[in-house]
């Protein structure tokens, strides 16, 4: 034996965080606390990998398993400004699901989540630091093969370790996690909201401990605090090899230091970023009704193709909240109408007495009447409702009360007057026949906006852009114009200059050059004003210039280089032309003059509006 250490090894004790020893004080049962089994629709009480404790389906997508306000206060209590807890539980997840295992946020600020990703094969741990920033921790690891696992993550102060099937498998330093947790944080199991983040599968032993090593509880074999004779034999074998380890490594470490100052040029994998979550390189999810993925840094989707459900007879085709599709739903068969579950109906016995009934289990079922509030309105604009028996006011809010459908993406509440509707928001397009998921539309690519010469379509969420085009001038927010080119030069010369497609005619002295067009060449150029001479002409309507308008067209079409006899014949032109022949032919001469000057002009689609609209209403 070691000297000092005794041949026979004491009994370790069992209190404090030994096994199952641990203070009850210290410990949630989120299981118990919800008290799982008695009112959760989608879960359903199975066997488990043992029997000394109840274990739960997590099966359908349209579960609400939310901790009761009160009861969740209570066990933020224990949690709230602690530094050491873990977080403890035994699943069976199914094949590439991903899931939320357990969630406590206050909004959108996530202070303890854990995520198992399937898609991914990775376990994330999502927390709020102390400078109150969010922040993932991800660990590579699969738990969904439906295989039983025992998953233990547990955090003291800044270190994170994460035990599965009693393996120590990943143990870091992370960025400090703050449990200031406020209050109205809300507590959820197998889900992240009412719309995210299901987890499918069975859970068992969903545990808190506020303590460091609370995978004792978990794993007996794990607590060494009672070292036998033999752990300190491995522990000098092991110190030995951690010398020669260190000695390698200090060697690496010296070639790797060499090598950092090339660590600016390392490539950074991408990431996309929707909804406020955080999305790695060719990651893909699952977004209302679309399927998106992240490719090369941009968040790539497409629109979900729902086939036709097959239903047997007793049941039909109906949208449940939080999925995309229509899935098969019992339905009941009430006065030679169908029902499907959950939907209402009001009927009047023969004494005029209103009954309420709710499909059920492929049955109506008589619910009761909550006591009807007095209206205020008129008789006359009292409004009977199929499904409630308490009459409303015309014009009430379907949409604040709560009866609204639940208009999800990009969709809006829209209030009729016996009930309420989703709608599209302006700039998308509904994805189902409801409206309450919708997807952006592309005027870019269905030729809907109106970017006109010069300028390059950009869809944006909702809407659109118009960029200009390289060398280009914004005019408006549709529209693009170039400057003419001015050129220097140290003599006196004439010369032909082309440039941008168009020809000028250069003339001056010494050291200033002023271009004109030269209107006698291009052919080409020439049919091109033909046509839009006769698109601008088709649909002009009856108008009369004013003096001060003729004055702004000259002024911007001619601006201050062009000569006197230039402006001059000009006005003649306006004034004789336009302003007396009050048709269709002054809209041509009044196009053909702003051509002949063309490239002068600043804006000629704003100068042809004013000359040919911009006094309509005289």
């Amino acid at each position: 034996a070691i000297a000092g250490c005794a041949v026979s090894t004491p009994r370790c004790r069992t209190d404090g965080p030994l096994g199952f020893g641990v203070d009850p004080a210290l410990r949630i049962n989120v299981f118990d606390e919800l008290k799982l089994g008695e009112s959760y629709a989608g879960v359903f009480q199975v066997q488990g990998f043992h029997n000394e404790s109840r274990a739960f389906l997590f099966q359908d997508s349209w579960r609400n398993v939310r901790v009761k306000e009160d009861v969740a206060e209570v066990m933020l209590q224990k949690l709230r400004d602690k530094t050491e807890f873990t977080v403890l539980a035994t699943l069976k997840q199914e094949r590439l699901n991903s899931g939320v295992l357990l969630s406590i946020h206050y909004a959108e600020h996530r202070y303890l989540e854990l995520e198992s990703s399937g898609q991914r094969n990775e376990i994330r741990l999502h927390y709020r630091t102390r400078d109150q920033r969010q922040h993932t921790e991800g660990f590579p690891y699969s738990l969904a093969d439906d295989r039983w696992h025992k998953l233990s993550v547990a955090v003291s102060v800044s270190h994170v370790v994460l035990h599965v099937d009693c393996n120590r498998i990943y143990e870091r330093v992370i960025e400090n996690p703050s449990m200031d947790i406020p209050s109205d944080t809300t507590i959820w199991l197998g889900q992240r909201n009412q719309a995210h983040g299901y987890f499918k599968g069975i859970m068992q032993d969903v545990q808190l401990v506020v303590m460091p090593q609370g995978y004792i509880s978990q794993c007996p074999d794990l607590n060494l605090t009672c070292p036998t004779c033999n752990d300190f034999h491995g522990l000098v074998q092991k110190i030995m090899e951690l010398q020669d380890v260190l000695a390698k490594t200090s060697s690496k470490l010296s070639r790797a230091e060499e090598k950092m100052q090339g660590l600016d040029g390392c490539y950074c994998e991408r990431s996309c970023s929707m909804n406020g979550e955080r999305y790695r390189e060719d990651e893909g999810w699952t977004d209302g009704c679309r399927n998106c993925s992240c490719y090369n840094g941009t968040v790539q989707c497409e629109t979900i193709s729902c086939p036709p459900p097959q239903c047997p007879p007793d049941s039909a085709p109906a949208y449940v909240p939080g999925t995309c599709c229509k899935e098969c739903q019992p339905v009941c068969l009430f006065r030679g109408r169908v029902y499907v579950e959950g939907d209402l109906k009001s009927v009047r016995d023969s004494s005029g007495n209103c009954l309420l009934f709710e499909c059920q289990e492929h049955s109506m079922q008589r619910v009761e009447n909550a006591p009807c509030p007095e209206l205020t309105c008129p008789e006359s604009d009292h409004i009977t409702l199929t499904d409630r028996c308490c009459k409303v006011c015309r014009g009430h809010h379907f949409c604040v009360e709560g009866h609204s459908p639940s208009c999800v993406e990009n969709s809006e509440c829209v209030n009729l007057e016996a009930g309420s509707c989703c709608s599209c928001k302006d700039g998308y397009r509904a994805l189902r026949d409801d409206s309450a998921y919708c997807g952006d539309i592309d005027e870019c690519a269905e030729g809907k906006h109106y970017c006109r010469e010069n300028t390059m379509c950009v869809n944006t969420p909702g809407s659109f852009m118009c960029i200009c085009h390289t060398g280009y001038i914004r005019i408006d927010d549709y529209s693009c114009t170039g400057e003419p080119p001015t050129h220097t030069h140290t003599d006196t010369h004439t010369h032909t200059h082309t440039h941008q497609s168009n020809t000028y005619i250069c003339m001056g002295t010494h050291t200033h050059t002023h271009c004109r067009p030269d209107f006698y060449k291009g052919q080409e150029r020439e049919r091109e004003r033909e046509k839009e001479r006769e698109r601008v002409s088709v649909g002009l309507t009856r108008h009369i210039c004013s003096g001060s308008v003729i004055k702004k067209i000259i002024s911007l079409m001619l601006g201050d280089l062009a000569p006197s006899h230039w402006k001059q014949m000009a006005w003649s032109l306006v004034t004789a032309s336009i302003c007396s022949v009050p048709l269709v032919s002054d809209g041509a001469l009044c196009t053909e003059l702003l051509y002949y000057y063309n490239d002068f002009i600043t804006n000629r689609d704003f100068i042809t509006k004013s000359c040919c609209e911009a006094n309509r209403k005289d």
